[in-house]
């Protein structure tokens, strides 16, 4: 949370301050998708931390995770919205709306504002030899929790993480009303 988003493109810069995400856990969370070890798909979920796993949902939505431990434990972070900083034209063009609220707010809205899809999926965010990376920002004064969105399993675990206040963050408004932890990093 507040960690920069950051992917360098022939149109321009793109920067935005990530605001919400959510979390899923090594080996006991059966909602995750590493939960059955790895496969083709979840392949770069298994990749040492800070990486981007990246995959389809619906088959309309690319979805971006950043990956949380050691190489060959699957386990990742959701990013599910962000406050767009720079690149907001290019942004606007690649969702249709000129609201910047509606940019980035949700996964799948994120990734499309962004650009992305598989090809960037095994990206280490962290080399300075990518095109798509995370740099250091500033934490949030305020950190809501809540379970996550739109699962069918796990569904009491409170492992979503949100900027209370912010007008970026998705998901419906009783969630987003959750109890704040003071000046935490997640």
């Amino acid at each position: 949370m507040g960690t920069i988003l950051v992917r360098a493109e022939a149109r321009g810069l793109l920067a935005a301050r990530i605001v919400e995400t959510e979390a899923y856990l090594p080996e006991v969370d059966s909602a995750s998708h590493a939960y059955r070890g790895p496969t083709a798909r979840n392949r770069s979920m298994f990749l040492r931390r800070g990486h981007a796993y990246i995959y389809l949902i619906y088959g309309a939505y690319h979805c971006l995770n950043v990956t949380s431990e050691s190489e060959d434990v699957g386990a990742a972070v959701l990013l599910r919205a962000a406050e767009p900083l720079e690149g907001i034209g290019i942004m606007r063009r690649r969702r249709g709306t000129e609201r910047v609220t509606d940019l980035l707010r949700g996964p799948g809205r994120l990734a499309e504002a962004f650009g992305l899809d598989r090809r960037q999926d095994g990206l280490d965010l962290c080399s300075n030899r990518s095109r798509l990376w995370l740099s250091a920002g500033a934490a949030p004064d305020a950190v809501g929790r809540s379970v996550r969105i739109g699962l069918s399993r796990e569904v009491d675990r409170v492992l979503r993480f949100y900027e209370r206040g912010s007008p970026f963050v998705s998901g419906p408004r009783r969630l987003n009303q959750c109890p704040a932890t003071s000046g935490s990093r997640h």
